[in-house]
């Protein structure tokens, strides 16, 4: 296994070979839900790195990353391969 397939694999939570929107933002939200101490779904300026910026909610980070999913789907279908997971965002 090579590390772009490595890559992909730990992503892909039902092992169907391809990643899905959900397990990408799961996969990109773990960080997320480590910064939230209070566990309220928020991150707040105290939470961030460098203890300043504007609130983040896990729904608006969700959001963002859709949005980047979006950009690297590249044939649209729904899903990024390993090319597609491994390419910058169009």
């Amino acid at each position: 296994m090579d590390a772009s397939t490595d890559y992909l694999a730990r992503m892909d939570a039902d092992g169907d070979g391809r990643v899905s929107l959900a397990e990408y933002q799961d996969w990109l939200s773990y960080a997320f839900t480590r910064m939230d101490a209070n566990g309220d779904g928020v991150l707040t300026p105290d939470e961030l790195p460098g203890g300043r910026g504007r609130p983040v909610s896990l729904a608006d980070h969700r959001r963002t990353v859709a949005e980047r999913f979006g950009r690297q789907d590249g044939n649209r279908d729904g899903f990024l391969d390993t090319r597609e997971l491994l390419a910058p965002p169009q």
